[in-house]
């Protein structure tokens, strides 16, 4: 998997992109299932900001698996099932890892990446961890309307979001004329319902 002719601070670079690979498939792949599971039990809204969070983590994987292999490495990973409960469950958890990602995880690769100043793996940290603070605050949203007991809305209507397709920047409206985490211009983002 790792490059013989890579530097030890190279290979830990690839090591830590590998670890945020798997945490973006397994957060794709649940945020999908969560998406259905909002969609049966009468949150569309829920749903609609799971699809949009579920395509934003699959635009971190692809540029993390980019990364990878143009440093060498092999960008395969076994992704377990998700564990799906009630959408309030649902929706705990996303808060959770998300959470982690903003709080944790990408601060720590982006410490490691920024002074051995590899530009490609700290721009695919950089940009996951700029989306997920979008969602974070999105996701954050949905709870406080849901603790507030409001039944109409975000949480139950089905509404488009709009996620940047290079860097996967995640919003609900048009903010400005281009992507504040890439430059991406807002032409280019995707709209998610």
């Amino acid at each position: 998997m790792l490059t013989s002719a890579l530097t030890p601070e190279d290979k830990a670079d690839l090591r830590n992109l590998m670890t945020a690979l798997e945490e973006k498939l397994k957060a794709y792949t649940a945020y999908r299932e969560y998406a259905r599971k909002a969609d049966d039990e009468g949150l569309f809204g829920l749903g609609s900001l799971f699809r949009a969070t579920a395509r934003s983590e699959q635009i971190h994987a692809n540029n993390h698996a980019r990364v990878i292999r143009q440093m060498g490495g092999s960008a395969l990973s076994d992704i377990p099932e998700p564990r799906v409960e009630s959408s309030f469950e649902n929706l705990r958890t996303a808060v959770i890892e998300e959470r982690f990602e903003t709080d944790y995880l990408y601060p720590t690769f982006l410490n490691a990446a920024v002074p051995l100043s590899d530009f490609n793996a700290t721009r695919s940290f950089h940009w996951a961890l700029e989306a997920d603070k979008s969602h974070v605050r999105l996701l954050n949203d949905v709870v406080s309307r849901l603790n507030a007991n409001v039944r109409t809305g975000k949480a139950y209507t089905r509404h488009e979001l709009f996620v940047c397709a290079l860097c996967g920047y995640t919003a609900e409206s048009r903010a400005t004329e281009n992507c504040p985490t890439c430059n991406l211009i807002w032409e280019r983002f995707e709209t998610i319902q």
